[in-house]
């Protein structure tokens, strides 16, 4: 009996790109079947991102072919993409936060009454009744800004569904979610392959690449390295293939912890975020608080910094009294924080990437007359270029046309050279690839070794277990476990339990 092979939505044949500096791709095909799941992954700057953009029509290729559905194309615009069936769900999904789910959903065909003006009944009705086809149980008369990251991102597909979407590009669809949030995705994600929608997902989660993909494509310096079924791969082999080398678990050298404290948290407390939380940092030392969300450690780390009002409890830095009561404050105090949020809190995307590092310490990049020493400016965005593995054709290019991992490599080079006393790091290694997460973990070590006092938010645990002196679980709003950096019971899976609410893992 002949094994019947599915339909395939979009066929790229022969697609190379080029951008001055840079060849983005080279000779890459890529076929994507009616009802599969189909992993694109690779190095930040490994080409995914312009494919991507070649398939919604936003990039016109050098050379090659594109076929949607059967129809070819050799040239494609970004209304004929969409009109196709070609929809593209971001990291950070843009919507019209201030207005409801049921606007969002019928914006543009909203039902109306006899008067002419809106039926909302109707608008909620519909939007609920879509919604329910799909399995998805959202509060449609409640405003976007007030639906979880998770949900926006469900919503997202859903709206690309009801335009008739055959294939769903989701890039990193995971990257700042909960567990139970991506097992909501998941569930949502094989919904839709069982109704014949083809899905693109990029990801540097590969385990999550192996749990939801059938199959996958890799690319590297934008050349396709192949394509296999995820049945044919295990996970070490898949990174030796992104990565064109054998890749292992940073683990960092052990010291000796320091006398000198650098962050002195004692009983602090705010209601409905965390409950008389004690921790201190020693300089050099590497800490991580983890949790899942809502456990308070989120808004430990962004209140420390001074976005929010941090409560009751004692804070010193230094051996002084922290009294920063917002981010400029927090800076002259000698505390700095990596944002999870990069494209709001961390970059400027239209300038380049040289102003982008050193905006920070101006101060201690001018001279005589308060000139700018330029060459010192360049030579310091250089080093910093070379040691996180920067890809871009210049230090002048403007940061929003670099992939998202190489923007996160320039927020953490802003901050690093600020040589803060305590540098909180808010899931540092979000949207990057394996081979760059261990250059960030280096420069994290790096830091450490010179006395700067790291605290990390972040749920990473196989990557935390080989970066930390210590790990503090955090459930409820309470410190429930301390893990210790080569005891016996700080094992990813122990760590996992104490996250989940098992205050006794590893007992």
């Amino acid at each position: 009996m002949e094994t019947m092979v599915p339909a395939t939505v979009v066929s790229l044949r022969g697609v190379s790109k080029s951008f001055p500096g840079v060849n983005a791709l080279s000779d890459v095909d890529l076929d994507v079947h009616q009802g599969e799941v189909h992993g694109l992954v690779g190095k930040n700057g490994a080409g995914k991102s312009t494919l991507v953009r070649v398939l919604m029509g936003l990039h016109e290729p050098d050379s090659g072919s594109l076929e949607i559905n059967g129809h070819r194309f050799s040239r494609i615009t970004a209304n004929e993409a969409l009109a196709a069936g070609v929809a593209y769900v971001p990291q950070h999904v843009s919507m019209m936060d201030s207005l409801s789910v049921a606007e969002n959903i019928l914006a543009g065909e909203m039902p109306v009454g006899g008067l002419g003006l809106v039926d909302w009944e109707q608008v909620y009705a519909q939007a609920a009744d879509r919604l329910g086809k799909l399995g998805l149980d959202l509060d449609v008369r409640k405003n976007v800004e007030g639906i979880s990251v998770a949900e926006q991102t469900m919503l997202a597909i859903a709206q690309a569904l009801f335009r008739r979407a055959k294939l769903i590009i989701l890039d990193e669809p995971t990257a700042s979610l909960p567990r139970i949030d991506i097992d909501r995705l998941f569930i949502l994600i094989r919904s839709l392959k069982s109704q014949g929608v083809a899905i693109v997902f990029i990801s540097h989660h590969l385990e999550e690449v192996f749990e939801i993909c059938d199959r996958v494509t890799v690319l590297r310096d934008g050349r396709q390295i192949g394509t296999w079924p995820l049945s044919e791969l295990d996970l070490a082999r898949l990174t030796k293939v992104i990565v064109g080398e054998n890749i292992h678990e940073y683990v960092r050298a052990v010291r000796e912890r320091a006398s000198d404290m650098a962050m002195q948290i004692s009983g602090l407390t705010l209601g409905g975020f965390y409950e008389d939380v004690s921790i201190d940092i020693a300089k050099g030392e590497i800490v991580s608080v983890c949790g899942l969300q809502g456990s308070g450690a989120e808004a430990l780390g962004e209140r420390l910094f001074g976005l929010e009002r941090r409560g009751i409890g004692a804070v010193r830095v230094g051996g002084k009294e922290y009294t920063a009561r917002n981010p400029k404050e927090a800076f002259a105090q000698g505390v700095a924080l990596l944002p999870q949020d990069r494209y709001r809190f961390g970059i400027v995307g239209l300038r380049p990437i040289r102003e982008n590092i050193t905006y920070s310490i101006l101060d201690q990049l001018t001279g005589f007359l308060s000139l700018l020493k330029s060459v010192k400016e360049r030579q310091l965005v250089k080093d910093f270029i070379e040691k996180l593995g920067i890809v871009t054709p210049s230090q002048n290019q403007s940061v929003r046309l670099l992939s998202g991992g190489n923007q996160q490599k320039v927020v953490f080079a802003k901050l690093a050279c600020t040589r803060p006393r305590v540098l909180i790091l808010h899931d540092p290694t979000q949207g990057i690839d394996v081979r760059a997460k261990l250059d960030i973990y280096r420069v994290i070590d790096d830091l450490s070794a010179q006395g700067i006092a790291i605290l990390i938010i972040s749920t990473e645990v196989r990557e935390l277990v080989g970066v930390c002196d210590r790990i503090l679980v955090m459930y409820e709003g309470r410190i429930t476990k301390e893990f210790k950096r080569g005891d016996a019971d700080t094992t990813p899976s122990n760590i996992l339990l104490a996250i989940e609410g098992g205050h006794n893992a590893g007992q």
